[in-house]
């Protein structure tokens, strides 16, 4: 029998039903293998192991009375630090924080809770979720499981790293530029942006979603029948649809006829490492022979609508930073001061041209996307790079160089996956981003299954290092 932290949530499920094994055998398991784990990754935040036990000991009851309170209960899950917990603080990443106990579940922790899932944990992210890897100000950097000299990619950082390193089969993230997908391409895992509004959130942005990250698509599907539950403190959620994920493993009988997008170059930003370009190649190729048409695809987000967008969130930032006080102010991490900073100097007409880039860059990716049923890219141009850089470029002037491919689908507000496709020369994973129609999520996550089913195997999931 494999690893109780290599289990699927699936397969758990079923072991419970068959009283094989019982959520609190698999709780402590989880905690000793992270425990082995986390002085390397420090993808956890709140690890408090009591209150663990003690959720996994009421869901074993419940299994044992046959009164299972919901569709995933017993399963571990961790939840990103953003994403509040009710007792606990939310620090956003930043030791600028004030750290008081929130009074609610935001709505996916509320969703998971319902339906019995087991916290293991909280993940780690950088200060205000600002940043494609896991610096932070509060939390200790994280790590790449495949390689702990690299980075594991972010916001999502911990989450991404702990999907990878086997602290359980479920992971929230969020995602406004690339944050789920792109630690899901940099730890070889699976990572599912939905539509915004699919899965409600608190509190709600423009291009913010929350999903899964996790090791199979079949496990952030099941995962999507608890997220999408409506909620009425997200002002842009969507309305209420029976959506039946079940049917993510329908992809395969979909596939002929299917026009594919196929976008090689984002039109900006760092250009595609060699290998990363060859690994997507390669993955339209097994869907072309499968019975899809691939559809070479040109470029449409350009500098401008980059440039834009992120000089409008260092205005939005400036402006956060300058509600808090001096002292709080200097204990945000430095690349984020500066790159907030260096927006004082914007004029308002500067600054409202940058935010009509948001709607730029929906309208030309929208425009782009109707001339085929999916698009298939890289999820990031480059393998993961150096833990201890805030981002591959290391410059906050230079500071979105990575998210071109992904960031349009945040505010054309299409669902995007990232699914591992290979690894480089180093072993370091390759993500393939599949990205659909706005509100195809079902479809997304079908092709994405499709591939499962087609790529070559992949390497052996990273083990903790022993000493």
């Amino acid at each position: 029998m494999s690893a109780l932290h290599e289990l699927g949530a699936q397969a758990l499920l079923d072991a419970y039903r068959r009283r094989s094994l019982s959520p609190l055998e698999v709780a402590s398991a989880l905690l000793h293998h992270i425990e082995i784990w986390e002085p390397q990754l420090h993808a956890a935040y709140l690890l408090q192991p009591e209150r663990t036990l003690e959720q996994a000991r009421a869901s074993e009851a419940r299994w044992l009375r046959g009164a299972p309170c919901g569709p995933l209960d017993g399963v571990p899950v961790t939840i990103k630090d953003n994403i509040a917990t009710r007792g606990d603080p939310t620090p956003l990443g930043t030791a600028a924080s004030e750290l008081q106990p929130s009074a609610v579940n935001a709505p996916p922790a509320q969703r998971l809770r319902e339906a019995g899932a087991v916290l293991l944990c909280k993940t780690t992210m950088p200060d205000y979720g600002m940043l494609s890897s896991g610096v932070s100000s509060f939390h200790a950097t994280a790590r790449n499981p495949w390689n702990l000299d690299k980075g594991p990619g972010g916001s999502s950082a911990g989450a991404g790293a702990a999907a990878a390193a086997g602290y359980g089969p479920l992971h929230v993230g969020t995602d406004i530029g690339g944050s789920i997908r792109l630690p899901a391409a940099w730890c070889g895992v699976f990572g599912f942006k939905p539509s915004l509004g699919r899965v409600p959130i608190d509190p709600p942005y423009t291009g913010r979603c929350a999903g899964p990250i996790t090791r199979s698509v079949g496990d952030a599907a099941l995962m999507m029948q608890v997220l999408a539950q409506p909620d009425v403190r997200d002002s842009m959620g969507l309305p209420p649809q029976l959506v039946d994920w079940g049917a993510h493993a329908r992809g395969m009988q979909r596939l002929r006829g299917l026009r594919l997008g196929l976008l090689l170059d984002a039109g900006c930003g760092l250009a595609v490492d060699a290998q990363v370009r060859a690994s997507v190649e390669a993955a339209a190729r097994l869907f072309e022979q499968a019975g899809a048409s691939i559809v070479p695809m040109q470029p449409w987000l350009g500098r401008e609508m980059l440039d834009g967008m992120d000089h409008f969130w260092r205005m939005r930032s400036l402006m956060d930073l300058r509600q808090l006080g001096p002292g709080r102010r200097a204990r945000v991490l430095p690349y984020i001061r500066d790159w907030a900073e260096s927006a004082a100097s914007f004029s308002a007409e500067h600054v409202y041209h940058a935010s009509q880039q948001f709607h730029a860059t929906r309208v030309a990716t929208v425009r782009a996307c109707s001339q085929v049923d999916y698009v298939l890219s890289p999820t990031a141009p480059i393998t993961a790079f150096a833990a201890e850089l805030p981002s591959p470029t290391n410059n906050p002037l230079r500071p979105l160089e990575h998210i071109a491919f992904t960031v349009p689908f945040n505010m054309s507000e299409q669902p995007a996956a990232s699914i591992a496709c290979g690894v480089d020369g180093a072993g370091l994973p390759i993500g393939l981003q599949i990205a659909g129609q706005r509100f195809d999520d079902l479809g997304v996550l079908q092709l994405a299954h499709a591939f499962e089913r087609l790529r070559a195997p992949l390497p052996p999931w990273p083990e903790p290092p022993r000493h």
